[in-house]
């Protein structure tokens, strides 16, 4: 087995978990406590639910209805994260296929092709989680400091942190990938051979310095005489 595709496999499984979560959790931005009057409650958003909260722990969450009527940005954030999700669970898989522990791949050659096929994948997968959270960033930080913008204003949710971790994970899990093919190349996976169980007379095959041991056995023939 090659000692730096097993961080590679770590990372990358790792960053794809990332954004997993990433996806699914709804505190993408928050709202700031600087211009809220009540700071009891609180309004957090997804990219696929709108939620509020108390200090008393109660809160309700309601999704988008309409793909129409959200934002450009969502949309835009949506796709890059949902092909994020999808480039880390094949990078995942190819990544399964190209360690040489396994024994599904083909040869050596192979298994390097396909291992250097889920290092691509999996940045390519970083990359887009990259672009989608610090898009998704972008628009928040824009809105927060425009002192012509009079709405509410949000702050960085912990799903930015999360997802930006998840695509550095992948991204160092696909560069240790590339890298490994040198591995694959120059160490060629281990073949052992069973030969049998060796006899007991093989064994003895040399006697005193290396002489060969000859067992002597009693002549078959007989003289006449011994039987008068």
């Amino acid at each position: 087995m090659s000692r730096a595709q097993i961080p590679a496999l770590v990372f990358g499984i790792g960053g794809f978990g990332a954004l997993v979560a990433a996806v699914i959790s709804n505190e993408w931005k928050v709202t700031t406590r600087a211009s809220s009057v009540i700071t009891a409650t609180w309004v957090y958003q997804g990219l696929w639910m709108n939620c509020a909260g108390n200090a008393l722990g109660s809160f309700h969450c309601r999704p988008h209805f309409t793909i129409f009527k959200v934002e450009g940005y969502i949309q835009a954030c949506r796709g890059l994260m949902i092909a994020a999700v999808s480039l880390g669970f094949f990078g995942s898989i190819f990544a399964l296929f190209g360690m040489k522990c396994t024994k599904v791949g083909g040869s050596d050659k192979a298994k390097a092709k396909i291992a250097c096929l889920a290092g691509i994948v999996f940045i390519l997968s970083g990359l887009c989680s990259m672009t989608g959270c610090s898009l998704y960033a972008n628009k928040i930080t824009t809105e927060f400091f425009d002192p012509l913008f009079v709405e509410q204003k949000y702050e960085l949710g912990a799903a930015l942190f999360i997802g930006w971790a998840g695509a550095s994970l992948c991204i160092i899990g696909g560069v240790i990938f590339c890298f490994s093919i040198s591995d694959n190349n120059k160490t060629p996976r281990m073949a052992y051979a069973y030969n049998g169980a060796t006899s007991a007379m093989s064994s003895r095959t040399k006697y005193h310095g290396g002489e060969d041991f000859k067992t002597t056995h009693p002549s078959k023939q007989f003289d006449k005489n011994a039987y008068v």
